[in-house]
């Protein structure tokens, strides 16, 4: 696991120094923009990426789990002043020694599919977005899902000045189906953030991430600062990014000693 670890380093490391320096031979206003909309979870832009999340020590039995966020993000217009955004998360997850010594499992976790109405345009450099988010109990595995149809409200507010970004994205989701066996759900997630991009598409930031159990009364913070940048595959748009997972509070049961995540965002201008 640690040589696996320290190969997937390297290389995601090598690629985001690829991608900040094919970024400054790139046209300045096309990397900005891009840059400045990728940091907006709102904007008009369609995109694909796919983020990895790697966490080591966590619990009683010093487990790793790995999960890989596959999230596809589709803006649509349905008025001249209002766009629909979707946005779908398919976690795909391998974990070690998380529910037993010596136990593992591996397979999709449960779906969150959000979709935002905002507008299209920001004025003044604000904008937002709101609109349901619904947990789907498509798990795989017994020990990666809730077996619980949950739904909530979701909203995004952010302002963009400068080169910098900054706002939140919040949710909440009560269970309102499911297996009668299994805990019922009422968990909060928020995420503050703040980002800035310089002309070249490179960036630097990070946001916090903190899911409040309302069920359990227990709450896990994250910090998770990360660079980025701007760049090409060949003819396709891309967008790397890469940083550690800090906890910073978390039940004995989830807390993580360390952990460090990388994205590669495939990028579709319209």
């Amino acid at each position: 696991m640690k040589s696996s670890f320290r190969f997937s380093l390297v290389i995601a490391c090598s690629m985001l120094f690829f991608s900040l320096s094919q970024a400054q031979d790139k046209p300045a206003n096309s990397a900005e923009e891009l840059a400045k909309k990728l940091a907006n979870p709102v904007s008009s832009l369609i995109s694909l990426p796919f983020q990895n999340n790697t966490d080591y020590g966590i619990g009683a039995f010093k487990g790793s789990r790995n999960t890989m966020n596959v999230q596809p993000v589709i803006p649509v217009s349905i008025s001249p002043k209002l766009n629909l955004i979707s946005r779908v998360i398919f976690p795909l997850i391998a974990q070690y020694n998380i529910t037993g010594a010596g136990k593992s499992q591996s397979g999709m976790g449960d779906v969150l599919a959000t979709a935002f109405l905002s507008p299209s345009q920001p004025k003044n450099g604000l904008t937002w977005g709101a609109g349901p988010a619904f947990l789907l109990p498509l798990g795989t595995d017994e020990m990666l899902t809730g077996k619980k149809f949950g739904i909530g409200p979701s909203a995004v507010f952010l302002k963009q000045s400068n080169g910098f970004t900054v706002g939140g994205l919040v949710n909440q989701i009560w269970s309102v189906s499911g297996d009668a066996s299994r805990s019922d759900i009422s968990q909060l997630y928020l995420q503050p953030f703040l980002n800035y991009n310089w002309k070249s598409g490179a960036g630097i930031g990070g946001s916090f991430e903190i899911t409040q159990n309302w069920i359990n009364s227990t709450t896990q913070v994250l910090f998770v600062p990360n660079i980025s940048g701007v760049t090409r595959l060949g003819k396709q748009t891309v967008s790397l990014s890469a940083g550690p997972r800090i906890p910073i509070s978390a039940p004995d049961n989830l807390r993580a000693a360390f952990g460090w995540r990388f994205a590669v965002t495939f990028v579709f201008p319209k």
